[in-house]
């Protein structure tokens, strides 16, 4: 798929940068919702980036309202995609245990359990038998409770691409691959200096996009789709590592519930017979990074086997990285751009926080709305905007609890100034 080559500039009723599952997911969004020329830009190949290396856990036991309803908005987006597109990103319901430690984890946990119950999920409390008899892989005697959630999940990454490929062709968004974002074209803004202008265009390395609704995404990559638009995103890069053993019958999918063990923010569900693992470092700086860190996955073994013994005799099949986006406050970003507290109009931003497989079409559904119509019916967006972010990248929210370790901080900085020197990390 690639642009029209007939030399005359381009025009589109709406153009959706990214094409990894926030970006692919808003763009058919915004065709099935009435628009009839939608363009994606993507400047490498759909699904390239982080899409189709995530590990693919779908969990609405979130730690906010708003990663509650994104996660149970798309769960249930995953569960009738058969009936709407003819494909599936392969969800699967397995139930996801969060196993607690410690009476401060015990009493966090059932806070949070409250709130979920409270917005209709179906999470109950576990005492620590009943953890140990739903989770025989896992040492016994360990825990002291675990909120659980049957309806959770998992999916597989690069069928999720496929699905999104499906649903872009069939109805008919215009995806323009290898072909990269330059920029944005505005008309200059009211007196008032309440806008920063209105967009009429983009630029990209094929032409001119002539148009009047533009949603950013990008992953990783947004903060630097977003120093092409002229808009400070603080949203970051970081390593995530995932592996997966030989298999084992102690693991098959009946003796293995998905578990978070939030504490260290490690992460492990059934695969192939064996079991998918997962964890990010929060010692590590934000970057590029997709090698293997062999030190700190002995680290992650050495935390897993204490829990999960039968894991200290298996190989690893396959292990891999991938660098995953992030947001100071683990909250996802859907709004209006924003420059120099001046609103950009016609152009979205939308951002999944790392919880791309989670969220993802929950996030883009919602950006969609907002792109059209200035809010969404998925999850109030009011506070999720770029507006929450000081001139440094801080967020005024706090920083949702259920969420892997990434850095709290974002700068608005170029890149080079990002880094900081990696801290000591010891996981007990």
């Amino acid at each position: 798929m690639s642009p029209a080559s007939s030399g005359a500039a381009a025009t589109a009723d709406a153009v959706v940068v990214g094409g990894g599952t926030v970006g692919a997911w808003c763009a058919y969004f915004l065709r099935t919702t009435g628009l009839d020329r939608v363009i994606l830009l993507e400047q490498n190949t759909l699904g390239q980036g982080a899409s189709s290396r995530a590990a693919g856990v779908v969990r609405t036991q979130g730690g906010s309202p708003w990663a509650v309803q994104l996660g149970e908005w798309s769960r249930r987006f995953y569960l009738r995609q058969r009936d709407e597109l003819g494909i599936d990103s392969g969800f699967t319901p397995h139930g996801y245990l969060l196993p607690c430690f410690s009476q401060a984890e015990v009493a966090a946990a059932r806070e949070r359990m409250a709130m979920q119950n409270a917005l209709g999920l179906d999470v109950r409390w576990l005492d620590s038998a009943e953890v140990d008899r739903m989770n025989p892989a896992m040492a016994p005697g360990l825990t002291l409770g675990a909120t659980y959630c049957a309806q959770d999940g998992y999916l597989h990454p690069p069928r999720n691409v496929t699905a999104y490929t499906v649903a872009l062709v069939s109805s008919g968004v215009q995806v323009w691959e290898r072909t990269s974002f330059t920029g944005l074209i505005t008309t200059p803004g009211p007196a008032d200096g309440q806008v920063g202008g209105t967009v009429t265009g983009v630029t990209t390395s094929a032409g001119t996009i002539s148009t009047p609704l533009v949603v950013l995404t990008g992953g990783p990559e947004l903060a630097a789709v977003g120093r092409l638009a002229g808009i400070p995103i603080p949203a970051g890069g970081v390593r995530h590592q995932v592996a997966v053993t030989e298999p084992h019958p102690d693991l098959a999918p009946d003796r293995l519930p998905m578990v978070f063990d939030l504490s260290v923010g490690l992460y492990w569900r059934p695969e192939d017979g064996g079991m998918l693992f997962g964890m990010s470092n929060p010692a590590e700086p934000p970057g590029v990074a997709r090698g293997v860190d062999e030190d700190y996955l002995r680290l992650i073994r050495e935390r897993l086997q204490r829990l999960v013994p039968i894991t200290a005799g298996l190989e690893l099949r396959r292990t891999w990285a991938a660098t995953i986006d992030y947001t100071p406050d683990h909250l996802p970003i859907i709004g209006p751009a924003i420059n120099s507290n001046q609103i950009v109009n016609g152009v979205t931003v939308a951002s999944a926080g790392g919880a791309g497989m989670m969220w993802g079409p929950g996030v883009a559904r919602a950006a969609a709305d907002v792109a059209l119509t200035g809010s969404s019916p998925v999850v109030d967006t009011t506070a999720l905007g770029l507006d929450r972010f000081d001139e440094s990248g801080h967020s005024r929210l706090a920083t949702d609890p259920v969420a892997l370790p990434f850095p709290e901080h974002a700068p608005l900085a170029g890149p080079g100034q990002e880094s900081q020197a990696p801290g000591k990390l010891t996981i007990t």
